[in-house]
């Protein structure tokens, strides 16, 4: 049979990182290219709790099981629109909050409704591989701007604004950037705002690791500065409660978020309400700030680790990022040299490291960057796995 594949998908390139998880299934590779939160940061107790305290209930049980409305569980939501509202300080009267299946789910709604094929999607470069493979799987032109040591680039987005004059969406991570871990300063941030209102765009902001500062100062959101409707902000409860659970939301003007809740009926109909049911009454029966706390910390540890474990093992001409929080550190090779060469022969010392093509607005291009996880991989992995990474690094750059 000759399967005639559509236009938008018969390029469409499947995930290297998804890719690279199958060889995670090995237990002696060490997986520095994973993104996964620690397995001991889930809350295992009370969500058993809060199950057994759910199927208890007959009624309750009923509605857990059962359909539920697409915009999403209605006390979950209320409880997201309040603490947005009084810890980020965002959630205008024209904003409206939903819930999706995963945060990744929400940038896939926004730009299947703001975009037709061809139109123009402007990110940071690199960015994150899962966001870049959703616009491309809707036909949209992905144009990438380079980033600084404090993240986007303004000269840049300023010139690809004026080539690309109808672009529709910015898609921007400003805290702990997947893959780099920068963080975006507020003058920035303010600037990016200003520079997309006059451009007449909208600005996606996807912030599933805002939560995981572990040093330094919290910095305003983007969304908190909406006062014209021009932010889709995107999150969830991924990194602070379960990945699999799959349960994220996205918070935008409402006018647009009609057309998105539509969306979302032909993708999936509704969330998971079992799991929307788990995380409202976490939020209403325990402590998720002491949860989110616990995480910081284990992050903050791992982090310093590894940080330590370069600075006294990688060859100095090896850059890389020192993170203020969320999962990842960006390397940098020097001489503008490949690393897909490197990923080999790191696996070759079974060390699991994500190249820097993976993360290109052009998936063909070549990258002098990967990315190192440390959430995923015990403090035993990190300190083994950055000497065999380092011994890689030398035999490459000999």
């Amino acid at each position: 049979m000759d399967y005639r594949i559509s236009n938008r998908m018969k390029e469409l390139k499947p995930s290297a990182i998804r890719e690279i998880f199958k060889s995670l299934t090995d237990p002696a590779v060490i997986p520095f290219a994973a993104g996964n939160p620690a397995a001991e940061s889930f809350p295992t107790t009370e969500m058993s709790e809060i199950s057994a305290a759910i199927f208890a209930d007959p009624a309750v049980t009923s509605q857990a099981l059962q359909y539920g409305i697409t915009e999403g569980y209605t006390p979950l939501r209320t409880l997201i629109a309040g603490r947005n509202k009084a810890r980020f300080n965002f959630g205008r009267e024209f904003d409206t909050t939903i819930i999706t299946s995963g945060g990744q789910q929400g940038i896939d709604l926004t730009c299947k409704v703001l975009c037709n094929e061809g139109d123009v999607i402007l990110c940071e470069e690199p960015s994150f591989i899962g966001s870049l493979n959703s616009f491309r799987s809707h036909g949209a032109k992905l144009v990438g701007v380079p980033m600084e040591d404090d993240g986007i680039s303004l000269e840049g987005l300023e010139q690809a604004m004026q080539a690309n004059k109808n672009a529709k969406i910015l898609y921007i991570i400003p805290n702990f950037q997947n893959p780099t871990g920068i963080t975006l300063p507020l003058y920035k941030r303010k600037a990016v705002y200003e520079m997309a209102k006059n451009a007449g765009m909208i600005i996606l902001e996807d912030n599933p690791y805002g939560e995981l500062r572990f040093a330094g100062q919290d910095i305003p959101t983007i969304k908190s500065m909406d006062e014209d409707g021009i932010v889709v902000y995107c999150s969830s409860f991924s990194k602070i409660l379960s990945a699999g659970m799959r349960v994220g939301f996205l918070v935008a003007p409402d006018a647009l978020m009609q057309k998105i809740v539509v969306a979302k009926q032909t993708n999936d109909v509704h969330t998971n309400l079992f799991f929307q049911m788990i995380c409202a009454r976490y939020m209403e029966h325990y402590d998720l700030d002491a949860q989110i706390q616990k995480v910081r910390n284990l992050y903050g540890k791992k982090c310093r680790l590894m940080l330590n474990a370069l600075d006294k093992h990688m060859d100095k001409r090896i850059d890389y990022t020192r993170p203020e929080g969320g999962l990842f550190i960006w390397c940098r090779l020097p001489n503008h040299l490949s690393t897909a060469p490197l990923v080999k022969l790191a696996m070759e010392r079974k060390v699991a490291i994500v190249p820097g093509e993976a993360f290109l607005s052009d998936s063909s291009g070549v990258s002098d960057g990967f990315r190192l996880n440390y959430s995923t991989p015990t403090e035993e992995q990190i300190t083994r796995g950055i000497e065999l990474l380092a011994d890689a690094v030398a035999h490459y750059l000999q």
